[in-house]
């Protein structure tokens, strides 16, 4: 698909940029302790009054990058997805990552102990998000790893995962029951300096194995056919690059919680801005993530002062109208 904004590429990364800054800034200066503009800046200088520098370091800072981090994981997952599984509606959401990462984080909670605690909770996320993209790859390989066969598949464990969540709710205390439902809400404002730090990693890890591909990528949304006439590995390319979907997709949602619509929108915008050149198209999806979910971080504290709403119900409210929006003016064509 060509770019549709008229913008130079380049124009539009930057451009792009310069709204995730911004974001980013009104994300930590937007609180309910109502901390100027000024203040917050001067605190980010390490200048200031110790109260301001420690709300600002100490919390609202994690947040705001964790925004950040966890949406460019799900832009450039989603990015991915759409183009080795020639889909676009697929995303770690709807490819049923992010519900597998909810039974494995409801399973740890049930099962009490050490176990419930945040890191068991993010290890079964994560481990039960990878177990999924194993059973898409291995299923799908059964069949002769097409396309085709790996979305239906998707779904199909979508629906299954959901069901194994809906039986875990139902059989939960209503202690454990509350802790899930606001899991599944998805929360920012649990993050910590170690969770973004390792949230970041994962990130750079994906994106370096993912840009070394960018051309094989490309080639792949000519055809399976086209892509091995030009000497790429098809099957091994979706393997591996499910492998590396399966990680970013962990990652993201295993401290935060399950986060609908930003892995689906995010390389839409980035494909109307920069086109199909994976070189451009991955980061792109990347910083496009990362500006949805840091504006929705911002939504999510000023549509009521004074109360939080669950991340995922702003990134709805976001992700739907917009990709009503996309369809209806037939952008997904050249997807």
């Amino acid at each position: 698909m060509r770019a549709l904004t008229g913008l130079p590429p380049q124009a539009g990364i930057g451009l792009a940029i310069a709204l995730l800054v911004c974001t980013v800034v009104v994300d930590i200066a937007s609180g309910p302790a109502g901390l100027p503009l000024r203040a917050v800046l001067v605190a980010l200088s390490g200048a200031g009054e110790a109260t301001d520098r420690f709300i600002v370091v100490q919390f609202r800072l994690p947040v705001a990058l964790m925004a950040v981090v966890v949406g460019a994981c799900l832009g450039l997952a989603g990015a991915t997805m759409q183009t080795v599984l020639d889909n676009p509606l697929a995303s770690p959401f709807t490819m049923g990552l992010a519900a597998a990462a909810g039974v494995g984080a409801s399973v740890a909670m049930l099962f009490g102990g050490p176990a419930s605690g945040l890191f068991g909770t993010a290890a079964g996320a994560a481990i039960a998000c990878l177990i999924a993209s194993g059973l898409i790859y291995t299923l799908g390989r059964a069949r002769g790893m097409g396309q085709a066969v790996m979305t239906l598949t998707g779904i199909t464990l979508m629906f299954f995962f959901q069901s194994i969540q809906a039986l875990l709710q139902y059989s939960a205390s209503q202690e454990s029951l509350q802790r899930i439902v606001h899991w599944l809400f998805g929360d920012l404002q649990r993050a910590t300096w170690p969770g973004v730090a390792m949230v970041a990693i994962v990130f750079l890890f994906g994106l370096k194995h993912l840009m070394l591909d960018a051309w094989r990528l490309t080639a792949l949304r000519l055809g399976d056919a086209r892509a091995q006439a030009l000497g790429v590995p098809v099957a091994s390319l979706r393997q591996k690059a499910l492998a590396v979907v399966s990680l970013l997709t962990a990652a993201a949602v295993c401290l935060v919680g399950t986060i609908a619509f930003i892995g689906l929108v995010a390389p839409h915008i980035a494909r109307g801005v920069v086109g199909e050149d994976h070189r451009l198209l991955l980061p792109m999806s990347a910083i496009c993530g990362a500006a949805l979910l840091s504006a929705g971080s911002v939504l999510a504290k000023s549509i009521i002062p004074g109360i939080v709403l669950p991340i995922s119900v702003v990134t709805a409210l976001i992700g739907v109208p917009f990709l009503l929006f996309l369809l209806l003016r037939g952008d997904h064509s050249g997807t």
